[in-house]
C-alpha cells in the first residue's frame, strides 16, 4: 500500500536483545534509508509493523533508497510496511501521514524521530533557507510529530517516543562554526527533555539516542569526508540495535534518558563492537557533541572538533 500525502546485512546481536517488538506499530520518519531505514529492519525482524514516512519516492543518484525500496525491505525482513510519502515541515502532511498509519495498522505504540536535515556552515556563508530547513525539520519535526502521534501513543501498552539527537552540552566548541546545526540538533534534544517531564504521567517514554562514532549514511558519505569517513565509521545497525534495546524496555521506568549506541548495547551484554565497523582495520571517528570515546576503536581524530 502507497500514501502519498501532496543497506548492509543484518548483523547477529539478535541473540544479545531479550525484548521483543513483535506486533508493534512503529511511526519512523525518515526511514527510506541510512539509520531510519535500520530501525525499521530491526523491528521488522521481531515482526513489527513499520510506517515508513519520508519526502523519497524518486531515487536520486547520491541519495539512493526511496519509501518503496524500504518497504519492501521491511516486508523481506518479516515486517510489515507502509511507505507514506511525508514532509514532515508540514502539520496537514504529518496529521495525515499518522491517520493512515492508524488506519493500517490500527494505531501506534512507539515514534521514532529520525528525519533530520544538516549544514555545518558557519554564518557568513550560510544561507536563511538552510538555516530554516534545519530548524523546520529538526526541531520542529521532532515536536509536531510527537503533538499528533501523542493521543495514539497514549492508547498504547508501552508507547515510546525516541528521537535521533545528541546529549546536550553547552561548551562553545559546540555552537561553532556549525551554529545554526547545532541549534536544530539541540531543539531536537530539547523536546526530548521537555516531553519526559510532560509525559512522565501519561507513561509515554520520551528519550533521545546518538551515535559514539560516524555512522555509514548518505550525509557522512555526501558531507563530511565522502569515502575516507565512510570508511572511519560504523554501520546504522548499531544504532539499530540499540534503539531495539531502548524501544523493549518498560517505558515508565525508562524515560528522560539521553543514550549513546555503544553503551545501550554494553549493558545488553555485547562487548565488542568491531562488527559494526565499515572496516575494523581502522578507527571509527567519534561523533559531534561527544567529549571521549566510550569503547576502543574510536579516535578523535576528523571532523571533531579541539577544545
Amino acid at each position: 500500500m502507497y500514501v502519498a500525502l501532496g543497506a548492509a546485512p543484518a548483523l547477529t546481536m539478535d541473540r544479545f536483545m531479550t525484548g521483543s517488538l513483535a506486533g508493534k506499530k512503529l511511526f519512523i520518519t525518515g526511514a527510506s534509508r541510512g539509520i531510519g531505514l535500520a530501525i525499521g529492519l530491526r523491528a521488522a525482524r521481531d515482526g513489527a509493523n513499520v510506517a515508513i514516512a519520508a519526502k523519497s519516492v524518486e531515487p536520486q543518484a547520491k541519495l539512493p533508497g526511496t519509501i518503496f525500496t524500504a518497504a519492501k525491505e521491511v516486508e523481506a525482513a518479516g515486517g510489515s510496511a507502509l511507505p507514506i510519502a511525508c514532509d514532515i515541515r508540514f502539520e496537514e502532511q504529518v496529521a495525515l501521514a499518522v491517520e493512515a498509519t492508524v488506519r493500517q495498522f490500527g494505531g501506534i505504540d512507539i515514534l521514532v524521530n529520525n528525519a533530520s536535515a544538516i549544514d555545518l556552515r558557519g554564518i557568513e556563508s550560510l544561507e536563511m533557507k538552510r538555516y530554516d530547513l534545519m530548524q523546520q525539520v529538526n526541531g520542529r519535526g521532532a515536536y509536531l510529530c510527537a503533538k499528533l502521534a501523542l493521543p495514539h501513543l497514549k492508547k498504547a501498552a508501552n508507547p515510546h517516543i525516541l528521537t535521533l539527537s545528541p546529549p546536550l552540552d553547552m561548551n562553545p566548541k559546540w555552537f561553532s562554526p556549525n551554529l545554526a546545526y547545532t541549534i536544530a540538533k539541540y531543539g531536537m534534544s530539547l523536546v526530548t527533555l521537555g516531553l519526559s517531564r510532560d509525559l512522565a504521567g501519561a507513561g509515554v517514554a520520551v528519550n533521545s539516542l546518538w551515535p559514539e562514532t560516524a555512522i555509514a549514511t548518505a550525509a557522512v558519505g555526501n558531507l563530511l569526508g565522502g569515502e575516507a569517513a565512510l570508511r572511519h565509521a560504523r554501520r546504522p545497525e548499531i544504532v539499530a540495535d540499540a534503539a531495539h534495546a531502548i524501544l523493549s524496555r518498560a517505558a515508565r521506568s525508562c524515560t528522560g534518558n539521553f543514550f549513546i549506541d555503544a553503551a545501550v548495547l554494553r549493558e545488553e551484554g555485547v562487548k565488542d563492537f568491531k562488527s559494526y565497523a565499515v572496516d575494523p582495520s581502522v578507527d571509527a571517528l567519534l561523533d559531534f557533541f561527544l567529549d571521549a570515546p566510550l569503547s576502543e576503536g574510536v579516535s578523535k581524530t576528523g571532523f571533531h572538533p579541539a577544545g
